[in-house]
C-alpha cells in the first residue's frame, strides 16, 4: 500500500494533523460541529466534564463526556471550503495511521451532526423552529475537484435547478444520512437545504454592489420539483454531505431558523433558538 507524502498529508511537530492540531484519541465516534467558534463553548457548556480542549485558527475543539456519552465538538469556521479541510484531516486521523502514513484496512464510520444557523426559504417556515436536512444542494464549485457519486434522482434535481434558476453553473444534490435523519427527526421540520459560496449576493443580498441573479430569492422560494421544495439555506451542509458519502461517514445538519427571507423577519432572541437544538441534539445522541 503506498504512503501518503508529507506534502499531501501535512503533521504538525507533536504529530496532530496540520489545520485541526488534533490526534486520533481526540475523535470520539460522535463529533458535532458547529461553525462559529464561540458556539463550542455553547455546547460544552452542558457536558458534564471536559477532558480536552484544542484552540487553532478557527478551529477550536472541546471533546467531553454528556451522560456518559463522550463527544468531540469542533468549529469550522463559515463556507464549504473549511468542511474539506475539517472532513479530509477528522477522516485522516480515524482511517490513515499518521504514523506509517498508510490507509487502514478497517475504516471507521463517524457520525458527524452540523448544529447551524439558517435562513427560512420559505414563508410557512417559522422563525425559532428547527430544520433537519433531508438533501442539500451545492451551490458552491467544490465538488468540481471530486468525482462525487450521485443518483438518478439527484442528477435530475441539479439539472433541472440549473435551467429554472437560470444558472450559468449546474449545482450539485447530495442526500444526508438516513439513519441520523430517523434518529433526529421528530418533532423537526424536514426540508431541502441550499448551500451557498457567500452571504450577501450568492443568498440574493444587496448592499451597494449589484447583483448578478436579482430573482434569485424569489425562484429559489417558488422552485420545486413535484413534492421537493427548497425550504431553507445556509453556507456549509452540501460539503458535509458530500463528504460524508465520499469517505463512508454519516451526517446530518441540523437548522436553527434565525431570519425568514420571505417574511424579511430575523429572530429577536437568535441564541434561545440555537441553545434549544443544541440541547435537543445532546439528549438525543
Amino acid at each position: 500500500m503506498a504512503k501518503i507524502s508529507e506534502a499531501d498529508l501535512i503533521l504538525n511537530p507533536d504529530g496532530s494533523v496540520y489545520h485541526l492540531s488534533l490526534l486520533p484519541k481526540h475523535i470520539s465516534d460522535t463529533v458535532i460541529t458547529v461553525g462559529d467558534p464561540n458556539r463550542v463553548y455553547s455546547v460544552s457548556q452542558f457536558f458534564d466534564n471536559i477532558e480536552f480542549e484544542m484552540n487553532k485558527r478557527e478551529f477550536i475543539t472541546h471533546v467531553g463526556t454528556y451522560k456518559k456519552k463522550r463527544i468531540t465538538v469542533i468549529s469550522t469556521g463559515i463556507g464549504t471550503d473549511n468542511i474539506e479541510i475539517f472532513f479530509n484531516e477528522i477522516d485522516a486521523l480515524v482511517n490513515i495511521d499518521l504514523k506509517t502514513r498508510e490507509v487502514k484496512p478497517r475504516k471507521k464510520k463517524l457520525n458527524i451532526i452540523r448544529i447551524g444557523t439558517s435562513g427560512a426559504l420559505q414563508e410557512d417556515v417559522p422563525l425559532g423552529s428547527h430544520l433537519a436536512s433531508e438533501y442539500a444542494i451545492g451551490m458552491d464549485n467544490l465538488m468540481n475537484f471530486y468525482d462525487l457519486p450521485t443518483t438518478k434522482f439527484e442528477d435530475e434535481i441539479a439539472s433541472d435547478l440549473q435551467k429554472n434558476l437560470g444558472l450559468t453553473f449546474k449545482p450539485y444534490v447530495v442526500q444526508g444520512s438516513e439513519a441520523l435523519l430517523d434518529k433526529f427527526k421528530e418533532d423537526l421540520l424536514i426540508g431541502n437545504t441550499v448551500t451557498c459560496p457567500g452571504f450577501y449576493a450568492p443568498q440574493g443580498r444587496s448592499l451597494r454592489l449589484p447583483i448578478k441573479f436579482p430573482k434569485l430569492l424569489e425562484n429559489l422560494n417558488y422552485y420545486h420539483n413535484g413534492d421537493f421544495w427548497l425550504t431553507n439555506f445556509e453556507m456549509e451542509t452540501s460539503a458535509y454531505y458530500a463528504f460524508a458519502r465520499l469517505l463512508g461517514h454519516e451526517a446530518i445538519s441540523l437548522n436553527a431558523i434565525i431570519v425568514n427571507r420571505i417574511k424579511n423577519k430575523f429572530s429577536k432572541n437568535p441564541n434561545k433558538v440555537i441553545d434549544a437544538l443544541i440541547k435537543r441534539v445532546l439528549d438525543r445522541i
